[in-house]
């Protein structure tokens, strides 16, 4: 038994000085004992290898049950105390609309705000926003769009997260990777505001769903990192009327605008009417990105959105931000929707353009 700790200790010390998460080294530990249990199921008594690792297999199932069962106990714990959390943040709050004592100190800095005040912030309170994807731009907006007390985010995204996305979708953490993107950045959104309701969707926005599931929305932001993804879901916020917040990155520039046809903007398709060719536009895992960039874009994301929820200022409708962080240089441009987008050319007549 001794040499069998010891190499769990060994294992355990070398995911330290790898940095590997906890879920890592725990695995490294359980299929070790999974071994160790192996050897003693198969091999005869009296083997010098069985006596080396205990010779009782009993010994190691209670051990390996324990386990599982102190893990089990700590996950159903956590979701309590999650749930629990959610639970007297709904009792505080006397009835839909209202702001509890706790909420309106939380949401103070909003409602002294001439532009937002306390009609802005019911607005807030009052939205509904879906946001596509929970990765580089959407990480930031949803943490942004939840301490301002939207009071309910939806997030649709069918990826894991994976250690490779911690330099810059910070919405997660080292010991959620594996965990669902969606399910992460609901946790991280709950224990940042218990006021707001989140919606998470584990699954892949396709063209079966996105007119159902955007109906139950008045606000879309769009963060993916696909062509595809991004000309279905312009195709369906203007279809539908709803406005859209779309951002995009490479490298070290990044873009966002809103769109909104039915007010007399462009669509995404007016300004990007095809795609670039392959390879014209590489992905942020084969040309790289600054990590703090998206940071930067899905901030302003979620600040155009508390903008078009409340209708404070002057939002990008009809216009293009740009901003190059490698030079720290930001420039705005007008866009002009064309007469004959077939996505949008039809609903603006009327209109100037």
């Amino acid at each position: 038994m001794t040499v069998v700790l010891a190499m769990a200790a060994a294992l355990w010390g070398i995911g330290i000085a790898m940095k590997a998460p906890y879920s890592a080294r725990f695995t490294m530990i359980g299929v070790l004992l999974a071994a160790v249990l192996l050897v003693q199921l198969v091999l005869p008594d009296g083997h010098p290898l069985r006596e080396a690792t205990g010779g009782d297999p009993r010994l190691w199932g209670l051990l390996i049950g324990l386990g599982l069962v102190v893990w089990a106990y700590s996950l159903v714990f956590r979701r309590i105390k999650a749930r629990a959390r959610r639970g007297q943040a709904r009792d505080e709050a006397p009835q839909a609309g209202s702001f509890s004592e706790t909420e309106l100190e939380r949401y103070a800095r909003h409602i002294v705000l001439r532009e937002i005040g306390g009609p802005g912030q019911k607005a807030l309170k009052e939205a509904r926003v879906l946001v596509i994807g929970a990765g580089g731009l959407g990480a930031p907006a949803l943490q942004y769009l939840a301490a301002a007390g939207v009071g309910t985010i939806g997030v649709i995204d069918d990826d894991v997260v994976d250690n490779s996305n911690l330099q810059r979708q910070v919405i997660h953490t080292d010991a959620r990777i594996g965990m669902p993107k969606v399910h992460s950045a609901a946790e991280a959104m709950e224990a940042l505001n218990p006021y707001v309701t989140v919606r998470p969707y584990q699954r892949r926005l396709s063209e079966e769903i996105a007119t159902d599931l955007f109906t139950e929305y008045d606000l879309v932001l769009d963060g993916s990192d696909n062509f595809d993804t991004r000309y279905l879901v312009n195709r369906t916020c203007a279809a539908l009327g709803i406005p859209l917040i779309a951002a995009a990155l490479t490298q070290w520039e990044g873009q966002i605008s809103l769109y909104d046809p039915a007010k007399g903007t462009p669509c995404y398709e007016c300004i990007f009417p095809q795609r670039p060719a392959p390879g014209l536009v590489p992905s942020c895992a084969e040309a790289g990105v600054l990590g703090p960039l998206p940071g930067v874009i899905g901030a302003m994301m979620a600040v155009e959105a508390v903008k078009a929820i409340t209708g404070a200022g002057e939002g990008l409708r009809g216009r293009m931000m740009i901003h190059d962080a490698l030079y720290g240089e930001t420039r705005v441009m007008a866009l002009k929707p064309k007469a004959d987008c077939p996505i949008c050319g039809g609903d603006r007549e009327g209109q100037t353009t």
